[in-house]
């Protein structure tokens, strides 16, 4: 009744002192953008939202879920499968196998973050939701309806019209007031242990951050040492020879920013295959170049090559980025740069 009445309007309401007001919201805030983060953490480090459901059933039931290969990892097992079939002394199932293997590593380092990350930045978040702010819900719905009895009673005063009655509200309200103002103390002292909630997110949070850190500089560092293993078969780099391509070689290059990012990790350089073609392409000379693999001429205007010979290159201005002038003699023609390997 006291609470109709006052949403209509016809009875006083008794309103919490500002302080407390202030702690409410802002034990509301953190609650609202505890969730959002611990949500859209969960996202981030699991995208598929049948996988998480999964998880979370077996969390409630207490078992463990099935471990299954992640993305990475199928990835790195269908490439050294396919690898293994073309076959490992080929240079293309060569390089399919050392990408298997790094993709299968970025897998284990991906399960290392996921599992890291939970421990220290999910599993706090979710404890305050899940317990310390239903305390503070709990006791909060008892101070609001210890106010709605105090408020009841003040009006029942109000209307007393007889002496006993008076003095019978008056005791009433001291009552009831008197449980009010231990509720309210309750909820503040709840109330202001948030500040050492955020405290204690904060240090989760540089946790998280770290987890994060050692998987990209793993990461990193599996596909520096890929591309250095990789360096023997520059093709893997390079856009595909039967497609023009507008990406420039230097893309191999990691940016800078990266590389100054960590200065604890070794800083990359293009790969000297493709520093040693943009040379030959900003000068008007002739280098010397090993072929890699037989490559057979699509056309006229192309030079069939054999593996391990050795010919002349050169750049014509205006050519396509992935192609050189090669020279055999009398006999001359394009020749994909993917497949040579300049000598000195």
């Amino acid at each position: 009744l006291q609470f109709t009445e006052e949403k209509l309007g016809q009875a006083e309401k008794t309103e919490l002192d500002a302080h407390l007001e202030n702690l409410l919201s802002k034990a509301e805030c953190t609650k609202l953008w505890t969730e959002k983060i611990m949500k859209q953490t969960e996202v981030l480090l699991q995208p598929n939202p049948n996988a998480r459901i999964e998880e979370f059933v077996y969390e409630k039931l207490d078992r463990k879920a099935p471990s299954r290969m992640n993305n990475p990892e199928l990835l790195g097992q269908y490439m050294i499968d396919a690898g293994n079939e073309f076959g490992p002394g080929t240079a293309y199932g060569n390089a399919l196998i050392k990408c298997g293997e790094t993709q299968k590593r970025i897998g284990t380092a991906d399960r290392e973050l996921i599992q890291t990350s939970a421990i220290n930045f999910l599993t706090p978040l979710r404890n305050f939701i899940e317990g310390d702010y239903k305390t503070i819900t709990k006791e909060r719905k008892l101070l609001q309806n210890k106010r709605l009895d105090l408020d009841a009673a003040k009006t029942r005063l109000k209307k007393a019209k007889v002496a006993e009655a008076r003095a019978a509200s008056e005791q009433e309200v001291r009552i009831t007031q008197s449980e009010f103002d231990r509720q309210a103390e309750i909820t503040r002292l709840l109330l202001e242990g948030i500040s050492s909630t955020h405290a204690h997110h904060l240090r989760c949070l540089n946790d998280f951050v770290e987890a994060q850190m050692t998987y990209y500089a793993q990461c990193y560092q599996y596909m520096l040492d890929l591309q250095k293993q990789l360096g023997s078969f520059p093709s893997t780099f390079l856009s595909n020879n039967n497609q023009s391509s507008t990406t420039p070689v230097q893309s191999v290059s990691t940016p800078s920013v990266l590389a100054s990012a960590s200065a604890s990790l070794p800083s990359v350089s293009n790969s000297v295959v493709t520093s040693g073609i943009s040379e030959l392409k900003s000068s008007s000379g002739s280098r010397k170049a090993r072929v890699l693999y037989d490559y057979d001429a699509a056309n006229s205007s192309e030079l069939s090559l054999l593996a391990d010979e050795v010919i002349t290159v050169y750049s014509i201005p205006g050519m396509d980025s992935d192609w050189l002038m090669g020279e055999r003699g009398n006999q001359k023609g394009k020749v994909p740069i993917t497949y040579l390997e300049l000598l000195n």
